[in-house]
């Protein structure tokens, strides 16, 4: 026993810690040389989404050389203990053949997380809708894709199950609103209320950073049952388009009830027998 740790038992303890050094190394050197080629490749992209597309790319690769010297270590230790690993090999090709036509599907999992890296589908920290389920990219590689949702909810998403892959935050998002106000209101006055709300919001400094084109009235989109439809729309950073949101409807809503403009809500004229008015 002591003359086997003198011996075999240093040589896979050096064998180790190669193995951890590289994969050091490997996490440090990775992301660097990523970063550097995104840096080259996406000029004309805002440094935001170049620091998405590195983390994302940068995660798989390192991941995947991880599992890669793991595998180079586990049977480089094999061989030192004694054990033949030139029958193994040939024991993991063949059963790895056997599996493949068991499992197309991990296959096709496999060539479709090629192409939704390849193509930038998404990425760590982008909102999407993939395999009909919405939620925020917590994990993506070549084997499946991991959402989580508004409830908390993590989705294990396999990529082969994936045909359409809707980003919401791509380079940027959409500020896309309704608002109603009754029919006897003036529209133009409307408007101008919620144009200047708009403007101001985007002069303040916490606000200003986050929009990259102020949100205004697009047109007026419908003539609803009881109510005008006026639609807003504007451009922001990823995933700044719901607070963005939120913070204008708070304001219309304020601004509205100061300056007496009516928000309508659905209600029903009855009429028990009597004429119906004229005009």
């Amino acid at each position: 026993m002591i003359a086997w740790l003198q011996d075999s038992g240093i040589k896979v303890g050096i064998i180790v810690i190669l193995g951890l050094i590289g994969y050091i190394i490997t996490r440090r050197v990775v992301p660097r040389f990523v970063k550097r080629a995104m840096v080259l490749r996406m000029k004309d992209k805002p440094d935001y989404a170049v620091a998405k597309r590195s983390k994302t790319i940068s995660y798989v690769i390192t991941n995947t050389l991880g599992a890669v010297i793991g595998i180079i270590v586990l049977f480089t230790i094999l061989g030192q203990v004694g054990v033949n690993i030139g029958p193994a090999l040939a024991s993991l090709g063949i059963l790895g053949l056997a599996v493949s036509f068991g499992a197309q599907s991990l296959i096709k999992d496999f060539i479709n997380g090629i192409f939704i890296l390849l193509e930038d589908q998404y990425g760590l920290g982008d909102v999407v809708r993939v395999g009909g389920i919405s939620g925020l990219v917590e994990e993506v590689n070549l084997r499946h894709t991991v959402l989580r949702d508004l409830d908390g909810i993590v989705h294990f998403i396999p990529n082969s199950e994936i045909g359409i892959a809707s980003n919401f935050t791509k380079e940027y998002s959409r500020v896309n609103m309704n608002v109603s106000v009754a029919y006897g209101e003036d529209l133009d006055r409307v408007i101008e209320v919620i144009n200047g709300l708009c403007s101001q919001m985007f002069e303040e400094a916490y606000w200003k950073e986050k929009i990259i084109k102020a949100p205004q009235v697009l047109r007026v989109d419908a003539l609803g049952g009881s109510g005008i439809d006026i639609k807003i729309i504007g451009d922001t950073l990823p995933l700044a388009q719901w607070e963005v949101m939120g913070e204008l409807r708070k304001r219309i809503k304020k601004e509205f009830d100061r300056q007496g403009i009516e928000i309508p809500w659905p209600h029903t004229k009855v009429y028990f027998g009597n004429p119906l008015p004229k005009g």
